[in-house]
């Protein structure tokens, strides 16, 4: 899994059909402070984020793993909104 913050969304008219009702959505890499630091990808919502929002994300197999993205080709999932991070006994990003 990752730490990402969704940054726009993408519309695309035309699409396989198994695509079909998918929200889809660019998703920066962050840091465990919510900062940008890393490659920006376009993942399927299956939890109703929003653009501002901290997500956890996954890629590759795991992606096709819930029950929104199953059988579906589809290579990056966001799988949950983060409300809190807290390492070492510190929260570093609150909602």
């Amino acid at each position: 899994m990752n730490v990402g913050k969704v940054i726009g969304t993408v519309v695309a008219s035309r699409k396989d059909p198994k695509l079909e009702g998918l929200t889809l959505l660019l998703v920066q890499q962050t840091d465990l402070t919510g900062t940008p630091k890393g490659s920006t990808v376009v993942a399927v919502d299956s939890v109703g984020a929003g653009v501002g929002e901290v997500v956890l994300y996954a890629s590759g197999s795991s992606a096709r793993q819930t029950d929104v993205t199953q059988n579906r080709p589809v290579d990056t999932v966001i799988m949950a909104i983060v409300d809190e991070i807290e390492t070492g006994g510190k929260t570093t990003f609150r909602k």
